[in-house]
């Protein structure tokens, strides 16, 4: 009797190309900030094909860099693809007719496309603005809106999605931008960890109010804290004990406790509670879930707890946020 070995692995996923197109006197930090983050994913087990591309091989930078070895602007952009447009000074720079030909193919074709700060500029010449809303730089959405008046500016905002376009304001926005992307791709803790990493604040929502319980509590320099922190961001449904999270933390249980409270202000208990509670709130705008899921993904025993736990934070039971304009 013939034996069979083991099924094969399934191919490993393609990683997903992200492409900064350049133009003249592209800002360093606009391109550099986010394009890290990106970078910093594939350490956390998540790798994306990073490339810049533009309808040149050198691009000068507005701070005088020379960036060469650029690829061309591909032709075969598609659904999958993110096509990223870093800032650059809109009153002295002429974006070539090529890039933005070949912007608006790519948004044609299916790909998702983002700009940092004044990149928003090059968007708006591409037609991608026209009926969207989007923001940029505070000192430039006046402006924006007068040269795009289709456009639907938006100020006071780290980044606006509409219609599988994305803008964002000034050069700390661009990361926040990238780091919600990256959760989107990779979930909250691949994001919360390539923040750490980055040593940058972790703010999930476009809206400057919008906290995230994934960094809030992570301001400390504990390292058994934030393995405990990082595991229960991981698993929000387990049920470990603190004995088991000292395990994790390499502590005894007494230690974690004190440890716990002195690095972030408040328990474990407390912590795991507002990490359930942001994880439910995520997966209840998944329209395919029903509350039992959302309730057993996040680690409560039946719904009654889960909307008893929300009630007593929110004032109010759960329910699904009303759906929001675009896709990613």
């Amino acid at each position: 009797m013939s034996r069979r070995g083991p099924p094969p692995s399934p191919p490993p996923r393609p990683a997903r190309r992200v492409l900064f197109a350049l133009a003249p006197g592209v800002e360093v930090m606009d391109l550099a900030g986010p394009m890290q983050a990106f970078h910093e994913a594939a350490g956390f087990g998540h790798p994306y094909a990073v490339a810049s591309v533009s309808p040149t091989p050198t691009v000068r930078t507005a701070q005088g860099l020379e960036l060469a070895g650029l690829a061309p602007l591909p032709k075969d952009v598609g659904p999958g693809d993110r096509v990223i447009v870093p800032g650059y000074p809109v009153a002295t720079t002429r974006v070539p007719p090529a890039l933005l030909s070949w912007l608006r193919a790519a948004a044609g074709a299916g790909a998702q496309v983002c700009a940092v700060c004044t990149g928003a500029f090059a968007l708006g010449e591409a037609g991608l603005l026209d009926g969207r809303r989007c923001t940029t730089h505070w000192r430039r959405t006046q402006e924006l809106q007068v040269r795009f008046p289709r456009a639907r500016v938006l100020g006071e905002r780290l980044f606006v999605e509409d219609a599988g376009v994305i803008t964002s304001a000034g050069i700390s926005a661009g990361v926040d931008m990238a780091l919600a992307l990256l959760e989107r791709d990779g979930g909250p803790l691949l994001a919360s960890s390539v923040a750490r990493e980055m040593v940058v604040y972790l703010r999930r929502d476009g809206a400057q109010s919008q906290d995230s319980v994934y960094l809030d509590f992570q301001t400390h320099l504990n390292p058994g804290v934030h393995r405990v922190q990082q595991y229960l961001v991981a698993h929000p449904e387990a049920k470990a004990t603190l004995a088991e999270l000292g395990r994790v933390a390499s502590m005894s249980e007494r230690n974690l406790t004190r440890a716990f409270r002195r690095a972030t202000g408040i328990s474990v208990h407390a912590y795991r509670e507002r990490v359930r509670l942001e994880r439910a709130k995520d997966l209840l705008r998944n329209p395919e879930l029903t509350v039992e899921a959302v309730a057993e993904a996040c680690g409560y025993a039946d719904v009654r707890q889960l909307r008893r736990v929300w009630n007593a934070a929110h004032g109010a039971p759960p329910r699904r946020p009303a759906a929001r304009g675009g896709k990613g």
